[in-house]
């Protein structure tokens, strides 16, 4: 007897992996619009049929510059409505790859449900030269359908590569390996065999064990991000605050500190009530606890870029603002 073909939800949200360019070089192909439905990509990939039962349900073809806290709420509610709807064994989340981590990173923390996610994005449109849309289409959907996916919480896949949502960046403008997990590497690989090779597990926790759960909100805290450079003072700081914002993570000078101009705003923002996350420009590394932090009531953002520390402040500003409570979100998600 033949074992029952998996079964996945395929959702679309647009971006690359959705786009067509003008001709196979077309690098302007973001700023012409012409788009494709991820039907006619699965029409390319006949492996598909023979792994895979999709069940493909419709977003917003959209770039994912256009993509923040409001999607990130419709497409938690989506995941579970189809999850119940539907009963797969896996989700995937097509996504533009300019935020996917951010999108792939709010979902590891907000969904409750133990069904895998992959959220997967391509560099090159489908119809370009060594285009990735199609491998990395059907190596989503193979790993989403496998039972190695399950328990890793949300996963990235580009390039035949399995990346943790919380670990994962992009970290190159156009070059096909441009999703890296600095310091701690992949998960394992989704290769043309079709094997899921998995190698090591995310140690920290993920969705459906998590304290968030934004089901029913219609918007999230305002957090903002102040970029440290040579010589910054606080007039972005302080501009965040005028404009509501209710935390603010710094993209601090390596290994966590600030200009004397933003930290005397950052001190006036405290004050105010703001939740203030000390995050790094390095990309790589942790930003240790220290003792001017807690004078300050700072909040270190552990290894988490300032993008994943900003995603994270979010969901924690649903439940406090006590920076006690936050940096003990911050050590354990």
């Amino acid at each position: 007897m033949n074992a029952r073909m998996p079964r996945v939800v395929l959702i679309s949200t647009g971006g690359t992996i959705g786009s067509l360019g003008r001709h196979e070089l077309d690098w302007e192909y973001m700023d012409q619009g012409l788009r494709q439905e991820p039907e006619k990509l699965l029409e390319q990939i006949p492996a598909v049929a023979r792994d895979v039962e999709v069940v493909p349900v419709p977003f917003r073809a959209l770039s994912s510059a256009k993509l923040g806290p409001p999607e990130w709420l419709e497409i938690n509610e989506l995941v579970h409505a189809v999850v119940e709807r539907e009963r797969p064994d896996g989700v995937v989340l097509t996504h533009g790859t300019a935020t996917l981590e951010e999108t792939a990173y709010f979902l590891n923390l907000a969904l409750k449900t133990d069904v895998p996610l992959v959220v997967v994005g391509s560099q090159r449109p489908a119809n370009m030269i060594s285009s990735d849309a199609a491998m990395n289409l059907l190596g989503a959907l193979r790993v989403a359908g496998s039972r190695e996916a399950r328990g890793l919480g949300v996963l990235v896949l580009l390039n035949d590569e399995i990346q943790a949502a919380r670990e994962v960046t992009k970290a190159s403008t156009s070059r096909l390996e441009t999703f890296r997990s600095h310091d701690l590497g992949m998960l394992g690989y989704a290769d043309a065999d079709g094997c899921v090779a998995i190698y090591r597990r995310p140690a920290r926790r993920h969705a459906p064990d998590t304290e968030f759960d934004v089901r029913g909100r219609s918007e999230l805290p305002r957090v903002d991000i102040a970029w440290s450079y040579a010589g910054a003072d606080g007039i972005a700081i302080e501009a965040f605050v005028a404009a509501g914002a209710r935390g603010i993570v710094t993209a601090s000078l390596a290994p966590g500190a600030n200009t004397t101009g933003e930290l005397d705003a950052l001190r006036a923002a405290r004050a105010k009530g703001v939740l203030i996350v000390q995050s790094t420009r390095a990309g790589s590394g942790r930003v240790l606890p220290r003792a001017v932090f807690r004078e300050h009531g700072f909040v270190p953002a552990d290894n988490l870029n300032p993008q994943k520390a900003r995603v994270l402040a979010m969901l924690a500003l649903t439940r406090t603002d006590d920076p006690r409570e936050v940096e003990r979100m911050f050590t354990r998600y």
